[in-house]
Formats: C-alpha cells, sequence, structure tokens
C-alpha cells in the first residue's frame, strides 16, 4: 500500500503486480528485447484505485510479493504443455519458459500467502497448470470452430453463464456477461482447490475460482478469481475493483508479530 497527500487528501493506493513478458520489440529507432505488457492492464488498475506494478518474467520476481497488495497474471503466450504433462499440440506456441517459471512461482507463492489474485486468459491457465491442472491445447479441436478466438488480430465477443454465489457474480453484479474474447486454449481437467463458475454455451469453461477449505469447511477463501476473456480491453471494470477493494482490505488488516 502506497500512501501520498494531495492538498490537505491522504490518497491510500494498493500495490497491484502484474506479470509482464519478455520479446523483441520497436520502438523510435530501437529495436530490442523488451519487458512488455499492453497499457490496458495498467489503464484499468489505476482507474480502479491501484498503483500498478509491472513484473518482469525473471528468476526469484516473486520475492516481491510481500511488498504487494494484489497480483494479476495478465494475459499472452501458452503454457508449455511439459509443465502439466503433455505433448505439444502442432497449433500450440511459440512457449516462452523462463515466464512459465516466473508466473507459476509468483501464482503458488500468491496463493501460499493468500495475496488477492485476478488471472486474465493465460492467467488462468497458469493458476490451473500451478494447481495440477491441464488445458484443451487448441479449442477448434474440441468445438469444431474458431468462437473463442474469431479475430486473428483482434477481439470477438461471446455470453459467458455464472455461477451465483461465486465470487465472480459478486464482482460483476450478473449472472450472464457478453466477454471480449481472444484464446485458441482452455481449461481442461481442473488444478486441486479449483471450481469452475463460468462457462459458454459450448460448455467451455471460462473462469474459475480458488476454493480451499479446512476438514471442517470453514476456511474462507481469498479472492482469487481468474477468467479465460479479456476484462481489461471491455466497457466493465468491475472485476478491476473487486481485486483493488479487497487488497485494500488486506493491506490494512494487522498482521500478527
Amino acid at each position: 500500500m502506497t500512501t501520498t497527500t494531495a492538498g490537505n487528501a491522504t490518497i491510500t493506493s494498493p500495490l497491484i503486480g502484474i506479470s509482464s513478458y519478455s520479446l523483441q520489440a520497436r520502438w523510435s529507432y530501437w529495436d530490442d528485447q523488451a519487458d512488455l505488457l499492453p497499457h490496458r492492464y495498467v489503464e484499468m488498475v489505476a482507474q480502479a484505485g491501484g498503483l500498478p506494478v509491472l513484473l518482469p518474467p525473471t528468476q526469484h520476481v516473486a520475492e516481491v510479493l510481500p511488498r504487494l497488495d494484489g497480483l494479476i497474471l495478465s494475459g499472452g503466450s501458452d503454457v508449455e504443455p511439459s509443465r502439466y504433462g503433455a505433448a505439444p499440440h502442432p497449433a500450440a506456441g511459440p512457449f516462452f519458459p523462463a515466464r512459465d517459471a516466473a508466473e507459476l512461482e509468483l501464482c503458488r507463492r500468491a496463493l501460499a500467502e493468500r495475496l488477492p489474485v485476478l488471472g486474465i486468459c493465460r492467467g488462468l491457465q497458469v493458476i490451473n497448470v500451478a494447481l495440477g491442472g491441464t488445458l484443451h491445447q487448441h479449442l477448434p479441436d474440441v468445438v469444431g470452430n474458431d468462437s473463442h478466438s474469431p479475430e486473428e488480430h483482434g477481439y470477438g465477443t461471446h455470453k459467458v453463464s455464472v455461477a451465483a454465489g461465486s465470487q465472480l457474480s459478486a464482482a460483476l453484479g450478473r449472472s450472464e456477461a457478453a466477454v471480449p474474447t481472444h484464446h485458441h486454449q482452455a481449461v481442461d481437467r481442473l488444478g486441486a482447490g479449483l471450481v469452475a463458475t463460468a462457462w459458454t454455451d459450448d460448455g467451455i469453461i471460462e473462469a474459475a475460482e480458488f476454493a480451499p477449505a479446512d476438514s471442517a469447511g470453514s476456511v474462507p477463501a481469498p479472492f482469487m478469481v481468474a477468467v479465460q476473456w479479456h476484462p481489461e480491453v471491455g466497457e466493465d471494470p468491475s472485476l478491476f475493483r473487486a481485486l483493488i477493494a479487497t487488497a485494500g482490505q488486506r493491506s490494512q488488516t494487522p498482521t500478527s508479530a
């Protein structure tokens, strides 16, 4: 949590880490390896009241988590199939092992430390793989069409149905939504502790939540919502607001020594 002063007002902003990725990129007269993230993520977090912090896909990046109030696992490339015990599909890839390693560690550490987490597209897949789940590597083989990624260089739209009583439904405030979509992979077998909370009409899991419980079933789940769609490019900021509201509450809760 970062506190700043504007005039006589004190402004407190939860620190929200957002996973980024490394690619060869061009800007101005430069052509070099760069750590990248679409600006829409940063803009959505800032508009929702958080202070965005970009996390590069580097070794030991998870060491920063105790300083953060929340985490977003962003969209992007396919997870390398060996991470969930599969051979690569011809349509899968390219793969970026350093990003996989960094984000899987971020996910596991964040869940262990009960840090609020929002997963977006690839982020849902990373969370599922981190918890022992598997992925459909090419959805046209499963559903018979390209409805989940109808635009090669843009976003389509499809409807999702949301489970009542879920963290997702509480954040969205509704049981159905038309969402921006661009993905050719999706959750197959759910990882340990995850429950599906949204689906498309063709039965593909479009969201999942972490639902831990002790033997009495009484441990409250942290905020851990992951969606297959891209809320950062849509008009609805509710998922970012929900994450940052929870992150703000967490940062103000005293910890025992």
